[in-house]
């Protein structure tokens, strides 16, 4: 066997470096290798020899060289060479690429610029200027491919988009998107193609050919709001998420495009047609939500496994969510919608399972991808808009745009009526204001069009036409002058806000409070299906997606758990982790005189068992989620029989105690005569109602004029001193008047009303003073009331 591996070594190197061989020495190895026997025996095989028709390529060779007769002249070694046509279209991409990106940079730098002008405009501006550079040398500008736009560059901008979506602002304000997306998008495209198609019919000779039909299909191109245009204007504006979440969630159905395409190819319409239209409707939407929530999920499940290889997560990401776009496509269902379900779905568990670094690529980047996408977009509408062929008529042009305006105003002001019926934060007119005039169209209508068929829609030029007189109108004009609008109107802007733990903490309380109110009134409302959601996807779906004990943390301490890792890495990029001094001469430290610094506060740190050990005692201390029992509603409580005995014993001890409370403080020994001060207090309080009693003959009569009586707040009780009290005998003037009211001595500046004594405090107006303060027996203690005894 060792001889046949040497006998068949020889082969092996001729057939490798035979072609980097000269002439002569491949001559002479073809003529040894022709002479070798086939078949000789030693273990190997060889193939059969070649055919006159199968010549081995070295023999071909061979034979060129000898039927020559002599080798042709040797071409010098090419030092330097030009292959253009090898590297062309990767070549122009990156100068594509290179040049979108040092517009971006320089608009930024620009300030002044770009806060006037909004970002898009001024790369429509530049693409304008580009492919008229481009004709004015004599080249065809390129023009912006359908198929380059939807399967490339749309897909970043919406993963983006769908991957960092406030969920709970979307869910909160489902209903109220749902309605704008669906009906608003039908209204649209009817009230604009039947407006459209009546100008048609009136407009001439030159648009009567279009019909009814092909109206509504440039209806349904022109209707649909561009998601690309509104997320650059409004992330620029920074408008309030309610406003923001609205106008992109109505921008991302754009489904009825497929639907009057196809009608419009039919030769007629009939009641069935338009019934499986509207069926496909929404199954080309809930489809693409169906394929993009299992890619989802696949993604999330795959990425429990991946703790050993954290290199390949952020990739996983980007091929589930791009997969389900294409699926979606495949099946012409809406890929934008499975974009967007797959970054809504994949993004709790994903971000549970890997590492944080992972999710740091993944946040840029897919942000420079979106923004890469989105300059491109902008720049190649503007080299199409001089690229491609128009045909301008004034009459479809000012009428599409005009009914354009007039569609979305009515659109959003009837809209908003009905939903504000059933919202509990109503939208305002500045906001339907802004819903109004934030619907902006871009690039998604220009390439619908582009995909129009010549042979059965010879009008496309003068839909491309009108659709950019649109999209230029909408982006330079609204665009540019919602910023001062929304700064005129002061509408709420976002904020830029950290979420605390406490904000945390609050809302979960709300939420749990929320839900059980929904449950004693026996009303289902999204706070109950929410609960109800958060508990399958805590008892299931966290198990079977996410890897380790992550599954079990309690929300608030993932939440905390997060925060503490933000918090540590903004620290280490802020350089707050003590900063390594630079050298420093002897010299000036002795000349620096020592300054008391301010304490800073020193951060303990804690072994990775000792915080494991405080996780577990927070997980087993803190305070669970309560469970489910039954769900009461007032309307199926079954009536109990000894409800109402049970009512009336209640209401007895309720009296009882009210009445043992009230004797406390009233009761009085039975032959006891009522004291001077009572007496004064009482006549004082109610002068009319009190009279005296039949046992009070020897009491003195207090004499007082109804003409002008006194309030009570100018007579001082304690200064009323009583006949023979305070070591002085009656005066007779006193025994005729009875008990005599002294005013109160005004008290000399600097002395204390409180702590100073006067004239009339003696003992016995102090003894009074006590009589009045103390408010009698003391009052039982009540059933279930602790009993802490003296001394502990």
């Amino acid at each position: 066997m060792g001889a046949a591996a040497l006998r068949a070594l020889p082969w092996a190197l001729l057939l490798l470096l035979g072609p980097l061989l000269p002439g002569q020495g491949l001559q002479a190895n073809a003529t040894r290798v022709s002479e070798q026997p086939w078949g000789e025996p030693g273990g190997i095989t060889a193939a059969p020899p070649a055919t006159a028709q199968e010549v081995h390529p070295l023999n071909r060779q061979h034979l060129n060289h000898s039927s020559d007769g002599h080798s042709k002249p040797r071409k010098a070694f090419p030092v330097l060479g030009i292959d253009y046509s090898h590297v062309r279209i990767p070549f122009e991409i990156s100068l594509w690429i290179l040049l979108a990106c040092l517009m971006k940079m320089g608009f930024h730098v620009m300030s002044s610029v770009s806060k006037v002008v909004p970002e898009s405009c001024l790369l429509i501006v530049v693409g304008l200027l580009v492919g008229g550079l481009i004709k004015a040398v004599g080249e065809k500008p390129p023009i912006l491919k359908s198929d380059i736009f939807f399967l490339f560059l749309l897909p970043p901008i919406i993963l983006d988009a769908g991957y960092f979506l406030p969920l709970r602002q979307f869910t909160e304000n489902l209903g109220t998107i749902l309605i704008f997306a669906v009906v608003g998008t039908l209204w649209n495209a009817f009230f604009l193609g039947g407006l459209m198609y009546a100008v048609c019919q009136i407009g001439g000779s030159g648009l009567n050919h279009i019909g009814l039909l092909a109206n509504l299909l440039f209806g349904s191109i022109i209707s649909a709001v561009d998601p690309v245009a509104v997320l650059a204007v409004f992330e620029e504006i920074h408008i309030n998420e309610l406003l923001h979440i609205l106008v992109f969630g109505e921008s991302l159905l754009v489904v009825l495009y497929h639907l009057f395409e196809e009608f419009a190819n039919f030769e007629q319409v009939t009641i069935i047609d338009i019934i499986l239209g509207f069926l496909s409707f929404f199954v080309v939407s809930l489809g693409g939500v169906f394929v993009g929530v299992i890619y989802g999920l696949i993604a999330a499940f795959t990425s429990r496994f991946t703790s050993n290889i954290r290199v390949i997560e952020p990739l996983f990401v980007f091929l589930y969510s791009y997969m389900a776009y294409l699926s979606a496509e495949l099946f012409h269902l809406s890929g934008i919608m499975a974009l967007i379900a797959s970054g809504v779905v994949m993004r709790p568990y994903v971000e549970a399972n890997i590492s944080h670094k992972s999710h740091t690529t993944i946040k840029y980047f897919l942000k420079m991808w979106s923004s890469v996408s989105e300059t491109l977009i902008f720049i190649f509408l503007g080299v199409s808009t001089v690229a491609g062929q128009h045909y301008w008529n004034w009459t479809f042009v000012i009428s599409t745009l005009l009914f354009c305006l007039i569609a979305r105003v009515l659109g959003v002001l009837v809209l908003t009526w009905f939903i504000n019926k059933f919202r509990i934060v109503k939208l305002t007119p500045k906001d339907q204001f802004i819903i109004a005039y934030g619907g902006l169209r871009g690039a998604i209508a220009f390439s619908l069009c582009y995909l129009l068929d010549y042979e059965h829609f010879n009008m496309r030029d003068m839909f491309l036409t009108a659709i950019i007189t649109v999209i230029f109108f909408t982006v330079f004009v609204q665009g540019m002058t919602i910023r001062p609008l929304v700064d005129l109107l002061a509408v709420k802007k976002k904020q830029e806000t950290k979420r605390s733990i406490n904000e945390e903490i609050h809302t979960q309380f709300l939420d749990h409070l929320l839900t059980g109110i929904e449950d004693i009134c026996g009303h289902y409302g999204h706070h109950h299906w929410k609960d109800k959601l958060n508990r399958f996807n805590k008892k299931y779906v966290k198990k079977c997606l996410i890897a380790g004990e992550r599954s079990k943390e309690p929300q608030l301490i993932a939440f905390y758990h997060k925060m503490e890792m933000k918090q540590a890495i903004e620290l280490v990029e802020s350089g707050g982790l003590g900063k390594i001094p630079s050298t420093i001469s002897a010299v000036s430290i002795q000349n620096i005189s020592p300054k008391t610094l301010p304490v800073e506060r020193v951060i303990p740190t804690l072994s990775k068992d000792k915080e494991e050990e405080i996780r577990k005692i927070l997980r087993s201390n803190l305070q669970k989620t309560r469970q489910r029992l039954r769900s009461y509603n007032r309307h199926t409580l079954v009536a109990d029989p000894y409800e109402e005995a049970w009512n009336q014993m209640l209401l007895r001890r309720q009296k009882i105690r009210q009445a043992d409370h009230q004797n406390a403080y009233l009761t009085v020994p039975a032959n006891k005569i009522d004291s001077p001060t009572m007496s004064r207090a009482r006549i004082g309080s109610d002068p009319l109602a009190y009279e005296p009693k039949p046992d009070s003959e020897n009491l003195p009569i207090i004499t007082i004029d109804p003409a002008s009586p006194q309030s009570p707040e100018s007579v001082d009780l304690p200064n009323e001193v009583p006949k023979g009290c305070g070591g002085l005998p009656p005066s007779p003037e006193e025994d005729e008047e009875g008990l005599v009211m002294r005013p109160k001595e005004p008290s000399s500046p600097g002395t204390d009303d409180v702590f100073t004594p006067g004239t009339g405090d003696s003992p016995s107006s102090q003894r009074m003073l006590r009589c009045l303060s103390d408010p009698g027996p003391r009052q039982e203690p009540e059933e279930g009331e602790p009993f802490i005894p003296k001394g502990q």
